[in-house]
């Protein structure tokens, strides 16, 4: 197995004639907090949908340490914990159950289920919501409680599509330290997709796409040195405004 926790090559998708996605590719190592920055429109959501197999890529190659997505896609999506943009938590069923109903759907045993519920939300500092509906927890709770569940079955690759849409400041500050300590203290590889700028540092791992297309790739304050910038807002206006 590589240390590459998510490998992508000429990766293309097609709606009718316009590209949303046009020969992408892409290396995430194990541990690494990658930023996956771009407009609304970029093709962040369509990539989640391939990862997710939600759809199917018109050419190119996904691999998940080294499990091809197209030819063992069982054995790769195992490895991964998705959080979707749109919450997909039953808001009838109480915090425990939705974790519970997702174990069992990963085949994991009814005793080590309620064992790593507990370990993630007291991770998550949910233990006291465990009994409580869905629906009347608020958005930044519920977002911890999809993060939960997305750890659930120990995945080593974790996608975030826009995970912190529609969150205040501060919610969406502490999800993204969440994700970052993940990274570090257990080694999972994150893909954080992003239209907010200030959800990413210059130290971090970034890629911005825009209408399809790879602009740049690499640590984001080479990046900013590289195009001689000041900052990483500056860099994406550079290299998104439209041709004079």
């Amino acid at each position: 197995m590589s240390n590459n926790a998510l490998h992508i090559r000429n990766l293309s998708y097609r709606y009718g004639e316009r590209h949303a996605l046009n020969k992408l590719n892409l290396d995430i190592a194990e541990g690494v907090f990658f930023g996956l920055l771009g407009p609304n429109g970029a093709g962040k959501t369509t990539l989640m949908s391939l990862l997710t197999r939600l759809l199917k890529p018109a050419s190119g190659e996904i691999s998940v340490f080294d499990y091809s997505l197209n030819k063992h896609a069982n054995e790769a999506m195992r490895h991964i914990g998705v959080v979707f943009q749109q919450s997909t938590l039953d808001l009838d069923l109480s915090v425990a159950q939705n974790l519970e109903y997702h174990g069992a759907l990963h085949g994991i045993a009814p005793r080590q289920v309620r064992s790593r519920i507990q370990q993630e939300l007291t991770r998550f500092a949910l233990s006291d919501r465990q009994h409580d509906r869905v629906r009347d927890l608020n958005g930044g709770h519920r977002r911890r409680v999809e993060l939960a569940r997305a750890l659930l079955h120990r995945p080593k690759l974790l996608l975030l599509d826009e995970a912190s849409a529609g969150l205040d400041i501060d919610t969406r500050a502490n999800l993204n330290s969440h994700v970052r300590a993940l990274c570090k203290q257990d080694g999972i590889a994150a893909l954080w997709t992003t239209h907010l700028i200030e959800e990413l540092h210059n130290e971090d791992q970034i890629l911005i796409l825009h209408k399809g297309q790879c602009l740049a790739q690499g640590q984001a304050q080479t990046l900013q040195n590289n195009h001689n910038v000041k900052d990483l807002p500056a860099l994406f206006s550079q290299l998104t405004r439209p041709a004079a």
